[in-house]
């Protein structure tokens, strides 16, 4: 590897970020998000990921260090220190507390049929019981009336009303359909995460995380529909599986120290688009 002291990176990183980077770009110039903006936020998070992640002896470096690392000006680097110590917000808590229930109904056995596949569950306790939209609620977050969560999940693409007023679950409501700001989260948490783990095992960090795809470009158009259909069958079931035995792992680590704990993101994707006229490829894994 070359020298991190070196003004030049290496020339396939740079090639390797480009193409990161582009759908970035695309999103922000249709969203209005100019490069002004953009160049102020990277100034800001290159300070911020300096002053937490590079620490000698735990110690925050000095804004002499971070602008010799970072190539922010020391003034610029003084001034968003101050402006980076101001409150953080959380994510939003009908976010939370959505992605927590939907876990719960996809994770528990009681709310699933024989397939495997979420029940529709009556409104309110007086009809269904535990076996109730309102138990579900009550189960994660008592604080909130379920008529609340329901008229959210319902303007979101989650959940709707069936036939006998019961609430049925979008089977794949791990990203809401509608509202902007909650697919925005999504959009951060996925991508931070995915981005994360391919960062960890470019720089040969141990152990790897998983970080595998397989890719063609020489398909018709009526086959990419079809691997998308099969993507999303196979995906959904290995997200169920995984959250089925996350929700299991949870309950029986109740008893470990908050400084002990890790969080886990498990994803899968599907992306396809047309190519240029070149050689066919082949896969890889």
């Amino acid at each position: 590897m070359d020298d991190p002291a070196s003004p030049m990176p290496q020339a396939a990183l740079v090639q390797a970020l480009r193409r990161v980077l582009m759908p970035l770009v695309r999103l922000m110039l249709a969203s209005g998000i100019t490069f002004q903006f953009l160049s102020e936020m990277l100034k800001s998070l290159y300070v911020e990921v300096a002053e937490r992640d590079f620490r000698i002896d735990n110690k925050p470096p000095t804004d002499s260090r971070i602008s010799l690392m970072s190539g922010v000006h020391r003034k610029d680097v003084s001034r968003l220190r101050t402006e980076l110590r101001a409150e953080v917000p959380a994510p939003s808590s009908v976010v939370s507390l959505g992605a927590h229930l939907v876990a719960v109904w996809l994770g528990t056995p009681a709310y699933l049929d024989e397939a495997g596949q979420p029940l529709a569950l009556p409104r309110f306790r007086s009809e269904g019981g535990e076996l109730s939209f309102e138990a579900l609620v009550a189960s994660v977050n008592s604080d909130i009336r379920s008529k609340v969560v329901l008229d959210e999940w319902m303007r979101l693409g989650i959940a709707r009303l069936d036939e006998d007023r019961r609430v049925c679950l979008n089977a794949d409501a791990f990203i809401p359909t509608e509202g902007f700001d909650e697919k925005a989260f999504y959009f951060g948490h996925n991508l931070h995460d995915h981005l994360a783990a391919a960062a960890h095992n470019l720089q040969g960090l141990q152990p790897p995380f998983m970080d595998r795809s397989v890719h063609y470009d020489a398909l018709g158009a009526e086959s990419a529909q079809a691997l998308a259909k099969q993507a999303l069958e196979l995906g959904m079931k290995a997200l169920l599986a995984v959250n089925k035995s996350a929700m299991q792992a949870e309950k029986r680590d109740a008893d470990v120290p908050a400084p002990e704990r890790q969080r886990m993101t498990f994803g899968v994707y599907f992306y396809a688009e047309p190519v240029d006229a070149k050689p066919p490829a082949g896969e890889g894994v």
